[in-house]
């Protein structure tokens, strides 16, 4: 049987929610330290925009474990900094890189919506509207990581297709990044 949590006055955030928080600080930390090493095999094998485009993801995810971190922190909890080890440095190819990232996108989404799912159940209203800029960023990064993919498909990687795919990842990196009208 569950131990019923109770709300004190220095803290608004149960505990429950917390540690699923902290997982999640933790995912979006392991995210950034993922999507650096892979900018940096981009940068080395000459694929400039891909290692932008990834060098700027490696930035947004730390901001994502951040915006947690204080979350938890403002609500009376103890937001707790990850270690990360055991993160790939070599890859096969381009796309093995860009296939890896709508796979982890997709993992990340699922545990997006299970922090969600949880904090509606437990009428944790304030962490339901928090997480809401979670899951709208979710269906953006889906969506970019899958267009990422689609583009070797429908390039191609012969000729100048690796070429042509990395300058279609610097328009795609520039078009997440202008202001929205």
């Amino acid at each position: 049987m569950k131990a019923k949590e109770i709300v004190t006055l220095q803290r608004s955030l149960l505990h429950d929610t917390e540690n699923l928080l902290n997982k999640q600080i933790e995912m979006e930390g392991r995210s950034s330290a993922y999507y650096l090493s892979m900018a940096s095999w981009c940068h080395m094998m000459g694929y400039e925009n891909a290692a932008k485009y990834l060098y700027t993801h490696a930035d947004e995810e730390r901001m994502h474990m951040m915006k947690i971190f204080h979350y938890i922190n403002e609500a009376g909890g103890h937001a707790l900094q990850p270690e990360i080890t055991g993160i790939r440095n070599n890859f096969n190819s381009l796309r093995e890189i860009f296939e890896l990232i709508l796979e982890h996108e997709i993992k990340v989404t699922k545990s997006i919506n299970a922090i969600v799912d949880h904090a509606f159940i437990a009428k944790d209203f304030a962490t339901f509207s928090f997480m809401q800029w979670y899951v709208t960023e979710q269906r953006e990064e889906e969506t970019m990581a899958r267009r990422a993919v689609e583009l070797f498909d429908i390039i191609g990687e012969e000729g100048i297709g690796l070429w042509t795919i990395d300058q279609e990842l610097g328009k795609l990196h520039q078009a997440a990044h202008e202001p929205q009208k």
